[in-house]
C-alpha cells in the first residue's frame, strides 16, 4: 500500500524554522515533501537554500501568472535549481503560456512537474464575482481542469470540494491545499477539507501548512497520522 504523499507548506523567510520543519516531519508512515512559496524563495537566502537541499521532494510553489514569454523566461532562471520536482503556474495566465511552460519546462529540465492551479482556496464565489467572473468556481474550476488536459500538465492544484468533478475531467496529479485537521482555525481559507476526505475523494496529495508546522510540529504529524488511519 502506497504511503499518504503529503507536502509540508514550509511558510516562513527563516532558515532555521524550515531546518526545524525538515527535522520533525519524518515519518515512516508518509511520503513527505517540501513545499516553497514566495515567502521563502523571496528572502535573502531562500532560493540559495533550496538549492542545497537534497533527497527531498522540493514543490516550488511561485504561481507564475503572466504572458508567454516572460513566464519561460522564469523557468530558465530556474534551470540551476536541479532538485525542483514541481512549479507551479496560474491557470488565469491562459492557454499560450502554459502551453509554452510546459514546453519549456521539457527542454530546460524534464524533471519539473508543471502543476496548474485552479481558484485558490481562499476565495469564495462572493469574492470570485468581485474579480470580474459571472460563473461560480465549480464551473470555473471545471473548465481549468479542461486546459490543464489540454495543455498537458502533469498535474492540477485545486480545493477538496472540487475533486469530485475535477478528476472526471483531469486523469494526471491532483494536488489539494487548504488542509485542516480537526479543530483547527481555518484561517484565511474558504474552502478547506480534513485530510481523508480529500483522499477519499481522490486527491493525489495533500498540501498542508500551519496544521502541521504550528505549534508541537511532532505531535502534530501523529495527528495527521491518526486522521487519515
Amino acid at each position: 500500500m502506497k504511503k499518504p504523499r503529503i507536502f509540508i507548506a514550509c511558510d516562513t523567510d527563516k532558515i532555521s524554522e524550515v531546518k526545524k520543519i525538515i527535522a520533525q516531519t519524518k515519518s515512516s508512515k508518509l511520503d513527505i515533501g517540501y513545499k516553497f512559496g514566495l515567502e521563502f524563495f523571496y528572502s535573502k537566502s531562500g532560493r540559495k537554500y533550496i538549492s542545497k537541499i537534497k533527497n527531498e521532494k522540493i514543490f516550488l510553489d511561485l504561481k507564475l501568472n503572466d504572458i508567454p514569454a516572460t513566464c519561460s523566461a522564469a523557468l530558465r532562471s530556474l534551470k540551476d535549481l536541479k532538485n525542483i520536482n514541481y512549479l507551479t503556474l496560474h491557470a488565469s495566465s491562459g492557454e499560450e503560456t502554459i502551453k509554452s511552460v510546459v514546453k519549456s519546462a521539457k527542454k530546460i529540465n524534464s524533471k519539473i512537474k508543471i502543476l496548474l492551479v485552479t481558484i485558490l482556496t481562499s476565495i469564495s464565489n462572493t469574492s470570485v464575482k468581485k474579480i470580474g467572473h459571472t460563473r461560480p468556481i465549480r464551473e470555473l474550476v471545471k473548465q481549468q481542469a479542461s486546459l490543464a488536459k489540454l495543455c498537458g500538465c502533469h498535474g492540477i492544484i485545486c480545493a477538496g470540494s472540487d475533486l469530485k468533478f475535477v478528476k472526471k475531467i483531469f486523469k494526471g496529479e491532483i494536488i489539494t491545499p487548504g488542509i485542516r485537521l480537526k479543530g483547527d482555525s481555518v484561517g484565511d481559507q474558504k474552502r478547506v477539507m480534513g485530510p481523508k476526505d480529500a483522499f477519499k475523494n481522490g486527491s493525489s496529495a495533500l498540501v498542508i501548512g500551519r496544521s502541521i508546522t504550528k505549534g508541537n510540529i511532532k505531535n502534530n504529524i501523529l495527528r495527521l497520522i491518526e486522521e487519515i488511519e
